[in-house]
């Protein structure tokens, strides 16, 4: 029995990469009883896919007529769908919206697009950076001389699986109190937009230049910055609020006055320069011993195997192992109603028959699909 705050919430899920199978697993990890639709003879899963844990997969070919049907018979009994693919899709596998939600009106719709269902660019192909290229996004990050992706944090997963989850959720309490489903048009290029807003508000006050590395949060102040050590290795520096700079200043041993304009932009980059001096005079460890766990609003920069180690990841559980992959462990954290990770990546097809009876398929029904070749 799933638990979590979304245990009984059942969500159809139609396979697809990045965001919508990371919202999968962001829903079935709070409790929710995502069933994967996968194309029958689509390949096999991986206990490494992490984002597709926690849920069961029913392959089906989409191609027969006897699959749609099942799949809209899954609908009748769905509160949330998601899907990935580009606008028109689902409508040529004759499981579009207009379809779905005749067949269940109280039904959450969800469609997860890089550039969303209407628009100049909708039907073109991207990726993660294209769709934070023209929210303002990709422009702010990255050095002087060019913009750097930020892997594909800000897109696929900030923008859009995480608003895709917010969206459904919304969308379900709305249609439980209302009886009124509705379809969420969750594009990427929108959710980059949104996640810019406080920084469209700093543009307004006139404290965001168009430069990189020209403010306080894009590495362009000495105090909110990265610094290599002796070692080679890296901390993280947010020493904003004048007490916590003070304290750096303690704790890095900096007397020097030049260090007393905090917030003059035109001295930031010579501070840059010695506080990087002073960092690499000692190693990662030393400045952690030193500054972690304090007021500075310091943390050493860690790689993918350093950051399961660390004592307050470990103190909190942040990561856990499941079929010999280390992972995040679900999140956020609930005190009366915690969720769990519901079992790892399944094979391609396993639920076939389970799912569609837990699901009110009879056995009849389920042979019939596989008489057809549908299941």
């Amino acid at each position: 029995m799933a638990q979590g705050p979304l245990a009984g919430l059942k969500v159809l899920e139609f396979a697809g990469i990045g965001p919508g199978p990371f919202c999968g697993m962001l829903l079935s990890d709070l409790g929710a009883d995502v069933v994967r639709i996968d194309r029958k003879g689509s390949g096999r899963s991986s206990p490494a896919d992490i984002t597709a844990r926690g849920r069961r997969s029913i392959a089906l070919n989409l191609k027969k007529p006897e699959a749609v049907e099942a799949c809209l018979k899954l609908v009748e009994r769905s509160e949330a769908l998601f899907e990935g693919f580009r606008p028109g899709v689902m409508e040529r596998l004759g499981l579009g919206p207009d379809v779905a939600l005749k067949r269940n009106p109280k039904l959450v719709y969800g469609r997860m697009t890089g550039w969303g269902q209407t628009g100049p660019y909708a039907t073109a192909a991207g990726h993660d950076m294209n769709y934070i290229a023209i929210s303002g996004a990709l422009h702010a990050i990255g050095t002087e001389d060019k913009p750097v992706p930020p892997l594909n944090l800000v897109g696929d997963f900030g923008g859009g699986a995480l608003y895709l989850a917010f969206g459904l959720l919304a969308g379900v309490i709305h249609s439980r109190e209302s009886g009124q489903g509705q379809v969420i048009d969750c594009a990427m290029s929108d959710g980059a937009a949104s996640l810019m807003s406080m920084f469209y508000g700093f543009k307004a006050m006139g404290l965001q230049r168009e430069e990189r590395r020209a403010n306080m949060l894009d590495g362009g102040a000495h105090f909110y910055d990265t610094y290599q050590c002796r070692d080679g290795k890296w901390v993280s520096i947010g020493s904003i609020e004048p007490q916590f700079y003070a304290l750096l200043l303690e704790k890095t041993g900096i007397t020097d006055p030049h260090f007393q304009e905090q917030m003059s932009r035109e001295e930031w980059p010579a501070l840059r320069e010695k506080l990087a001096t002073v960092i690499l005079t000692k190693t990662q460890d030393e400045w952690t011993a030193l500054m972690g766990g304090t007021d500075v609003c310091f943390a050493p920069i860690l790689d993918l195997d350093e950051a399961p180690k660390h004592p307050h990841n470990v103190a909190r559980q942040t990561f856990l192992e499941l079929g010999g992959v280390t992972q995040p462990a679900p999140a956020p954290r609930f005190s009366a109603t915690p969720g769990v990770i519901q079992g790892p990546p399944p094979k391609i097809g396993a639920d076939n028959d389970t799912a569609l009876s837990d699901w009110g398929f009879s056995g009849d029904e389920i042979e019939a699909l596989r008489s057809t070749e549908a299941l």
